[in-house]
């Protein structure tokens, strides 16, 4: 028997050569389709919904271009490589106006044709409608298994994937070509799991990320930030920390949130700067599924760079504890990524990342030119999976290490940098030797504490430095061409 369904007003497409209005429609449309799904599910959890099949769906974007002429090809994004028809479908144009605007203005710049704006036929979860990170109840768990089926749609795997940014997407014949990276229900998957593993809600995140894997950073980073939100000259406007506890800028006090009553899986600290250019740090904990984990999630808001600040072993008798490992290469043996990106494939230094890392080591010690190789040493990082590798037989690992040169071992930095390069997010990688391994060194909880006091907040100084200088640079030099394939969306 064929489904009733109920759904909103129909929009009709309509075409726009103005960036700002083209998102206008966006937010019109999806907030249409959205209240009516919040609206018939509140009435379903009562009770009171009448029979039938409730359905919206998301907005769409389409863009036709005629033309083989090439635009101005200096961007790495915000063009396309061939005629034809590209589209995406969208979710929380709000959150991502901004993002969207940049988007739209470089398609109307380099090809001048109009952006049509329309209704999918791609359904939106109603899951998807709520609120994100909003509670809800029901007195029947009937009403929120199998039941919400018989009356909703519910995420459906076949819309919740990787496989434009993997490079395996293959349109059908007379389907458009993909314009960015996600589609709608993988973007929304990804809210929803950043709200539930960080306790903060995706409006917070900044564009530019530390990632690291020790709370000593994360109670740097506060201390920090509770000083420059005292400030009321701070460059940062506000500071929010995990249940979106906010600290405004000129108070020392919260103004809104509450505390969870236990920290998340991963929990993120945001120093919220200007159009997005503040710091947002994550602690995502030990080992690299943690790393592809968040990754996978950060990746969806577009951030302009992420880098990894942590700990590593250090694997020559020439470095020093509390010296800084800075990777200019990957050895990967962490293993969560190799069905999405071959180990194959080489995950090159980004050059601009490079060097603000450099420079900021260099300003924060006081060293330069040759002196800063007494504190920083350049060169291959590996991961692995194995936090324990020593306990094997590590003659055949200590000589692979060796074989590729590397000088610093941990178990996430390569992830990072590979889920960067395969979701075109520039990254980076400084590390702080806290042992060596095949030296003998290792750490004693005294020699820990003593080590930890003293280097972590230089540490941490030089990551938010050198991320002060990358956003201090046009966005685009750090979206660069070596994070592009052959056939690329125009969305960055």
């Amino acid at each position: 028997m064929t489904k009733q369904y109920e759904s909103p007003a129909v929009f009709q497409p309509q075409s726009f050569t103005n960036a700002r209005d083209a998102v206008d429609r966006l937010i019109e449309l999806y907030d249409h389709s959205t209240e009516f799904l919040r609206t018939s599910f509140s009435d379903y959890l009562d009770g009171e919904l009448a029979d039938g099949y409730y359905r919206s769906y998301y907005p769409e974007v389409r863009y036709r271009t005629h033309s083989y002429e090439r635009p101005d090809s200096r961007l790495s994004y915000g063009h396309v490589n061939q005629p034809g028809l590209y589209s995406t479908t969208i979710t929380q144009p709000r959150l991502f106006a901004g993002y969207l605007k940049h988007q739209f203005e470089l398609l109307l710049q380099n090809h001048g044709e109009a952006i049509e704006i329309a209704q999918s036929t791609v359904p939106i979860p109603v899951h998807f409608a709520l609120e994100l990170g909003h509670p809800f109840t029901s007195g029947s768990t009937e009403l929120l298994s199998g039941g919400l089926r018989d009356r909703f749609d519910v995420p459906d795997i076949a819309h919740v994937n990787d496989y434009i940014v993997n490079g395996t997407h293959e349109p059908a014949p007379g389907e458009p070509l993909p314009l960015a990276p996600f589609p709608a229900q993988r973007v929304d998957y990804s809210l929803h799991r950043l709200v539930h593993y960080t306790a903060t809600a995706p409006k917070h995140f900044q564009n530019y990320v530390l990632f690291t894997n020790y709370q000593f950073y994360i109670d740097e980073f506060c201390v920090l930030a509770k000083k420059l939100m005292a400030d009321e000259n701070s460059p940062y406007k506000r500071f929010v920390e995990p249940g979106n506890v906010i600290t405004l800028s000129g108070d020392s006090e919260p103004s809104s949130g509450k505390p969870p009553p236990r920290l998340p899986q991963m929990p993120a600290y945001h120093l919220v700067g200007e159009k997005g250019r503040g710091i947002t740090l994550i602690n995502i904990g030990v080992g690299p599924s943690n790393a592809k984990t968040i990754t996978d999630h950060v990746a969806v808001l577009r951030p302009h760079a992420w880098l990894m600040l942590g700990h590593c072993a250090g694997l020559r008798n020439t470095q020093k504890l509390g010296d800084y490992v800075l990777a200019h290469a990957y050895v990967r043996e962490d293993k969560v990524l190799d069905n999405d990106i071959p180990v194959t494939i080489p995950i090159p230094a980004l050059a601009e990342i490079q060097q603000a890392l450099e420079s900021a080591v260099a300003e924060v010690t006081g060293l330069s030119g040759h002196d800063l190789k007494k504190v920083m040493r350049t060169g291959t990082v590996a991961s692995v999976d194995n936090r324990n590798w020593e306990l094997q037989d590590h003659r055949e690992p200590v000589r692979r290490l060796s074989q590729s040169r590397a000088i610093g071992l941990d178990m996430e930095s390569a992830t990072i940098a590979a889920n960067g390069f395969r979701l075109r997010v520039p990254y980076g990688t400084l590390l702080c030797i806290s042992d060596k391994p095949l030296q003998g060194e290792l750490k004693l909880p005294g020699m820990a504490s003593e080590f930890y006091k003293n280097q972590v907040a230089q540490h941490l100084e030089i990551g938010m430095l050198a991320l002060n200088k990358m956003s201090a640079m046009k966005p685009e030099r750090l979206h660069s061409r070596k994070l592009r394939s052959f056939d690329e969306t125009a969305f960055q």
